[in-house]
């Protein structure tokens, strides 16, 4: 009777977590339930699991609707028909049609219509008529009473109540992008839509004894179960385990004598191990298969950098998937993969952002579209966009949706119906609101991965499983991650500029040459990272500069302990006292000392944070397990990682640690919780971290261009300019015969490329390039006009920007004559002539062009002045009392300094008030760092991008300078010209 239960996945209509429908079933005492969500089954395994945990038989079925019209609902009789439903559902999203009106031919499947749309004599053996509830009184008139045996008690549920009735209506005006008042019927679901007990539900259908005994029996011959024991990873990648465990043994071992030589025992005995437990544990395909990605992204060229606790593995190592050597860090490999373990260690690969599709298109293609799919994920209902949902629906005007959605909690009482929509809010958080893709799960499955939910094809083109990671961890898939990132790109492309403009041939994947090279750990010392992977920002470049780090190691450390689990903890201070005072302090404990010498007793990697608990507190592998998956962001269970805090107190309580030792010990875990780093993980950051210090260090004007055609980093696109400038770059306006698309470099002298040109059509800048390699460089504005044809505005704009300077005309000139002749020039099609006659000359009157007005339009359209500095555009000639490379010499001393604004960090005290950290750049192209304190704040708050006046402290720690400002103020520019 239980045959059409929507949860909360039923996107935007129904409103019971999976748990709660099962609950409600269990309360009523009902054995057979079935799920039937509209039009997915991303919920179907989170319901098996929970009816079997609750003594319920789960059933798994679909409800088929074309928008708000309900087709059919499909029960699956088994799991082939549940893959029956996904296929179905597959099918149509992936061709965009609408569901077809009568359900296709099932083989174990039952299809259930709504009364009306099929006569009995017209149904399939296995298809139906359902009857809700409201229906049954209709049946005394009707025909269809005489053929129970086609008829089912069919009474849908998507609410518990009045409350979550309302609820529902809510969400399906969400959905229609309208007025809660302007809901109609058929819209909405009915108000009956409840769970009623079964014995009230039977003697509903009393007078109708055939229909109750189809319905049962229908139930009983249904049945769903997934296997949540076993890897449901592709189990062979030849074909054969026994062949797959003679390959990986073979590419190992050829491997270990590329990375460490024929008589390195220590790497011998480590590959041997590995192998031994990737072999008993079954895990040779998952190995073999992450192998074969790398060689063939390796065979095109594409850079890649491996990550995960995989990198943990000396096997992994010398198959090259990562570049990370466990034996030099002293990763030990049972801690991700040990007999105790059941899934295999994850690799996250990292690619260019520009390469990564070509590298899934080939998974896709190299093992299928029915076993291989992107992970999906669930976007819920949270934060700013419920309230400006909510406040849509319920009619508010857009100043006050706006005014709600930045101060929820200050606007909820302004008003009954502000405090509604507080209220409404509050019942949807965490809702399953869209679907989307994760951001770069792959699985490739043993069986169809339709046999466990349908797939979706989102505007990447990849198919997409319904459900997310953390149900595919539990039916057990082990993702691989394949990722895209614009450091890597940078490190790709700078090797390219490199040999266009050098003619030199660079392997960036030479990192132990890299790690020794002096001229890269002086740049490291030093803090010259700008641009350079994941140690470019402020706060990292600060801490390079406090620990004087200038090795691998050291920087491994730095690239953990930056992160918020560290700093929040206020060990990261800590950490650096300790690592220039190591006999200035005591352990905390003796187990910290045996555990954590090598950090002087801070926990800055996930493995610390595990050795603590395993053997300060006692805490088992498993509980070590379920820290480390939290400390990795992939928490699913609400509290999971306070409930493993009772055992902890336990366990140190019965050891007779003092409770302040035990509650501090615990504040530094509890502060890693979501952010802290694997050993490996931050080894494969540092990895690339050097190989972009490498290029600055050697070639830093062709890797500030490739740091800038990557459009990525920490900093915005003037930064990287002003860098390559500082590095000894002469910098170009954009040329139509010189510029690229994107930026270029001949020589040292960068030209801007035609992409930061705002306004100018991406068609018309690749026709300037390609008309220019075809047939010359242009000879002066006419050719350019006859030759590309630019529209008027196109050609203006140019103009504008400097792009046809090298005529060596002024703008107003250029400007003119532009309008003149390209006017003339549509009257006739001169590429068409044979020969062309030298074009009129006109004599224009003597025109003012101003520097100061080429630098407000190189505002304007590239966005920073290039012709001057922002520093000559101001009104004083003052440049400040102290310069960012003198700061230590002022060190304690007030003074003034002039900076132009180049980012903001926003910070929160313990007292919950805001303080900001400033980074500027000063006239000679250096940047320095400033902290504005609360007090400070408050008086001379920031006021947006421009150019400051500093005034304050000077300060230093561990030969790292600052200034305390106490007094700022924007500074006055000279007016724009263009507008008198």
């Amino acid at each position: 009777m239980y045959l059409n239960n929507h949860s909360y996945y039923s996107l935007r209509y129904g409103t019971l977590p999976v748990e709660t429908l099962v609950a409600q079933a269990k309360q009523l005492g009902i054995g057979i339930l079935a799920l039937t969500d509209i039009n997915n089954t991303m919920g179907m395994v989170d319901f098996v699991r929970e009816c079997r945990r609750q003594g319920i038989k789960p059933v798994a079925g679909v409800e088929f609707r074309n928008g708000d019209s309900l087709l059919y609902v499909g029960i699956a009789r088994n799991n082939a028909g549940f893959r029956e439903l996904n296929e179905m559902l597959t099918r149509h999203n992936l061709d965009g049609t609408p569901y077809p009106e009568t359900a296709p031919a099932f083989g174990q499947v039952f299809v259930v219509y709504p009364p009306g749309v099929k006569k009995p004599a017209q149904l399939r053996d296995n298809e139906y008529i359902g009857i809700r509830l409201s229906h049954v009184p209709r049946l005394l008139n009707s025909d269809l009473r005489h053929k129970q045996e086609k008829l089912l008690a069919m009474q849908p549920v998507t609410f518990s109540d009045d409350i979550s009735w309302y609820v529902h209506k809510n969400l399906r005006a969400v959905d229609h992008n309208t007025l809660l008042s302007k809901l109609i019927p058929g819209q909405f679901a009915p108000a009956d839509e409840v769970m009623i007990a079964p014995d009230r539900l039977r003697a509903a259908y009393v007078l109708y004894p055939g229909l109750l005994k189809t319905t049962a029996g229908l139930m009983d011959s249904c049945d769903i179960d997934f296997d949540f024991s076993t890897i449901k990873n592709r189990k062979t990648f030849t074909g054969s385990m026994a062949d797959d465990r003679q390959l990986l043994h073979k590419l190992a071992f050829d491997g270990m004598k590329c990375r460490y030589g024929d008589n390195n025992k220590t790497a011998r005995r480590r590959v041997e191990d590995e192998l031994a437990i990737i072999d008993k544990l079954g895990f040779s395909a998952y190995f073999l298969i992450t192998w074969d990605v790398i060689r063939y992204s390796m065979s095109r060229g594409f850079y890649h950098v491996g990550r995960g606790s995989g990198a943990n593995s000396v096997v992994a190592y010398c198959l090259r998937i990562t570049d990370v050597d466990p034996i030099e860090l002293d990763l030990y490999f049972e801690r991700f993969l040990n007999p105790k373990r059941s899934s295999p260690p994850d690799f996250d690969i990292d690619y260019s952002w520009k390469e990564r599709d070509e590298v899934i298109d080939y998974i896709f293609k190299r093992y299928g579209n029915k076993h291989t799919a992107l992970l999906g994920t669930i976007s819920t209902f949270r934060g700013k966009s419920t309230y400006r949902e909510l406040g849509k629906v319920h009619g508010l005007p857009k100043a006050e949706i706006d005014e709600l959605v930045n101060n929820p909690e200050r606007c909820k009482n302004l008003s009954k119906l502000t405090a509604h929509i507080h209220e409404l809010a509050g019942q949807i958080v965490d809702f399953p609101n869209q679907r989307s893709i994760h951001a770069g799960g792959i699985l490739i499955s043993e069986e169809p991965i339709t046999s466990y939910v349908a797939l979706d094809l989102p505007p990447k083109g990849f198919l997409t499983t319904q459900w997310d990671m953390y149900v595919s961890e539990e039916l057990g898939f082990e993702k691989l991650d394949i990722l895209s990132q614009r450091g890597i790109g940078h490190i790709r492309e700078a090797a390219d500029i490199v040999r266009a403009n050098r003619g030199i041939t660079l392997d960036v994947h030479q990192v132990q040459q890299f790690k020794e090279d002096a001229k890269v750990k002086d740049q490291l010392r030093r803090a010259e990272t700008n641009g350079c992977f994941y140690i470019e920002s402020p706060a990292m470049r600060g801490l390079l500069r406090k620990l004087q780090c200038d090795n691998y190691i050291s920087l491994v450390a730095a690239s953990s302990i930056i992160r918020p689990g560290v700093a929040k903890s206020g060990m990261m201070r800590e950490y650096i006292q300790r690592f220039h005072n190591p006999e200035g302090f005591s352990y905390i404990h003796p187990v910290m000392e045996q555990q954590l010498k090598e950090t002087y007793g801070v926990m800055v990697y996930q493995e610390d944070v595990l050795k603590v608990c395993h053997h300060f507190a006692g805490l088992d592998l498993a509980d070590a397990d379920v820290l480390r998956r939290i400390m990795s962001g992939k928490k699913r269970k609400k509290n999971e990682f306070e409930e493993i805090v009772d055992r902890f107190f336990t366990n140190c309580k019965e050891r007779g640690y003092p409770d302040e030792i035990t509650k501090e010990v615990w504040r530094q875990i509890e502060s890693f919780a979501g952010y802290s780093f694997s050993k490996a993980h931050s080894a494969s950051y540092a990895v690339e971290s050097f190989q972009s210090l490498y290029l600055k260090a050697h070639y830093p004007l062709e890797f500030q261009v490739a740091v800038i055609n990557n459009f990525g980093g920490f900093y915005t696109t003037w930064v990287y300019f002003n860098e390559a400038r500082r590095q000894g770059a002469t910098i170009h306006l954009p040329c139509v015969n010189h510029s690229q698309y994107l930026t270029a470099i001949r020589g040292t002298t960068i030209y801007i490329g035609f992409v930061h040109l705002t306004g100018l059509e991406e068609k018309l800048a690749q026709t300037i390039v390609t008309e220019r390699s075809r047939s010359g460089t242009f000879s002066g504005l006419h050719d350019f006009i006859d030759r590309v044809k630019p529209g008027i505005e196109q050609l203006v704009l140019l103009i504008r920007a400097g792009a046809l300077a090298f005529t060596g005309q002024p703008k107003p000139g250029l400007l003119w004559e532009a309008h003149l002749y390209r006017k003339k020039s549509h009257q006739t099609d001169v590429p068409a002539l044979l020969f062309r006659e030298e074009s009129k000359r006109y004599a224009l009157p003597a025109l003012e062009n101003h520097s100061l007005e080429d630098a407000y339009d190189e505002i304007e359209l590239i966005g920073f002045p290039v012709s001057m500095t922002d520093f000559e555009i101001l009104v004083t000639a003052f440049r400040g009392e102290v310069f960012a490379s003198n700061m230590l010499q002022h060190n304690g001393k007030r003074c003034r300094m002039l900076g132009k604004l180049v980012t903001v960090k926003y910070v929160k005290t313990v007292k919950g008030e805001l303080m900001h950290f400033g980074t500027f750049v000063d006239h000679t192209g250096e940047l320095f760092d400033t902290v504005h304190f609360p007090p400070t704040l408050k008086a001379y708050p920031f006021q947006g991008a421009g150019m400051y006046l500093l005034y304050g402290k000077i300060v230093e720690e561990f030969g790292y300078p600052m200034m305390e400002v106490e007094k700022m103020a924007r500074m006055p520019v000279k007016p724009d010209p263009r507008e008198t």
